[in-house]
């Protein structure tokens, strides 16, 4: 009998269930295989029992978007870049978990000493959006800039939500890491420093900061889709656009539509609209805040008692702002529930699991960035560090 190989179907459900690989994703995927079961009663009680055995050892990471059963046990929650930056100020703790994805746990490795390992409980927790555009398909973008003449004049500038790949490419071309509630002022740095701007990977934060932030028409912005020669532009477009957007999204905040802004305004005339830059940009044009995972925590934060709220973010953190904030109505802006299927994969087996390997003196899933890599995207988040 010839070799059996699975279906499609088969190899997608083992693979969403922690179980299995996907050879065919950029960063490799090695999912763990003997992980408790998700209906352990004594998980919560293993987990406070393996992150107390490794004391001050072990530093766990957990990201705004994930589950709570998580959550629970992070010692610091935050953004991507905030969380690594954390993981930088612990210094004593040999292990940095990461509960976030696999860009994230890039950052921190780049970002934390010699003598620290990041360990990503599920090796399967990616980001869509940093997937969208690869190292190959970035030079070969650069290289379409150059044979128009237009590389030397353009500053890359690449959102925090990257590999670490890209964040080399662009640390080696001279350009920065951006974040979503410091994109305006990377954008006009790299305008200091160049006459264009090549952005990656998130169109929609790159045109929303552009136009909405910056007073740029949509007519100054082109889209480069990696997937057609010269990116499916003319010469004449690149030569001609202030900003080349990079054809990616994020696959939570894409969802969100310009109908559910005014279905909710419908039900609720007095509802707030608040929004990632992520969204599209109708739908921050639309919205009546928009503001980056830290800005939505603030503002609901200082919100009035009784004021009515619509967030378009992902659910797990509205739906942790609805439970900190009883005496406000908050709300999720889409009617279709929709989690960040890549970051939920981040659960309390897979966290029991990691944690418990530790404890064993097994470090798994660790994330290591080359050095050459590492060196050119320390110098992206160092510029971006230093701005005013």
């Amino acid at each position: 009998m010839t070799g059996f190989t699975e279906p499609a179907n088969t190899q997608t459900a083992l693979l969403l269930l922690g179980r299995g690989s996907d050879a065919g994703s950029e960063r490799g995927v090695d999912c763990p295989g003997e992980l408790p079961a998700p209906s352990d009663p004594d998980l919560v009680a293993r987990a406070k029992a393996a992150k107390e055995a490794l004391g001050g050892n072990v530093f766990v990471l957990g990201h705004h978007y994930q589950r709570d059963e998580v959550i629970q046990f992070a010692d610091v929650t935050g953004d991507s870049f905030k969380l690594a930056q954390q993981a930088a100020a612990r210094p004593d703790a040999e292990y940095i978990v990461f509960c976030g994805v696999h860009f994230m746990a890039e950052s921190a490795d780049i970002l934390t000493g010699d003598h620290q390992q990041v360990v990503l409980p599920d090796m399967a927790a990616g980001c869509s959006m940093a997937d969208m555009a690869t190292a190959s398909q970035v030079e070969q973008c650069w290289e379409d800039l150059q044979r128009v003449g237009i590389a030397e004049v353009t500053v890359p500038v690449t959102y925090m939500n990257s590999t670490a790949a890209i964040k080399g490419f662009v640390g080696r071309e001279g350009g920065l890491v951006c974040t979503s509630s410091n994109a305006e002022r990377a954008l006009r740095w790299a305008y200091d420093h160049g006459e264009k701007v090549l952005f990656l990977p998130d169109q929609h934060l790159g045109r929303n900061t552009m136009v909405r932030d910056m007073g740029y028409s949509l007519d100054d912005c082109v889209l480069y889709n990696p997937h057609k020669p010269n990116g499916g532009l003319t010469d004449d477009e690149l030569r001609n656009a202030k900003i080349i957007l990079w054809k990616g999204h994020c696959s939570v905040h894409g969802r969100f539509t310009l109908e559910c802004v005014e279905e909710m305004r419908r039900v609720d005339p007095d509802v707030n609209i608040l929004v990632h830059p992520e969204c599209k940009h109708e739908v921050v044009e639309a919205a009546d805040y928009v503001g980056s995972t830290e800005y939505i925590i603030k503002l609901l934060e200082a919100a009035e008692p009784g004021s009515s709220w619509a967030i378009g973010t992902e659910l797990n953190l509205v739906r942790r702002l609805a439970n900190r904030f009883p005496d406000k109505k908050i709300s999720f802006l889409d009617k279709t529930v929709c989690y960040c299927s890549t970051m939920n994969r981040i659960d309390l087996p897979h966290l029991v699991w990691a944690l418990e390997e530790l404890v064993a003196g097994r470090v798994p899933n660790v994330i290591t960035v080359d050095e050459q890599t590492a060196v050119y995207a320390r110098e992206a988040l160092d510029r971006m560090l230093a701005l005013p």
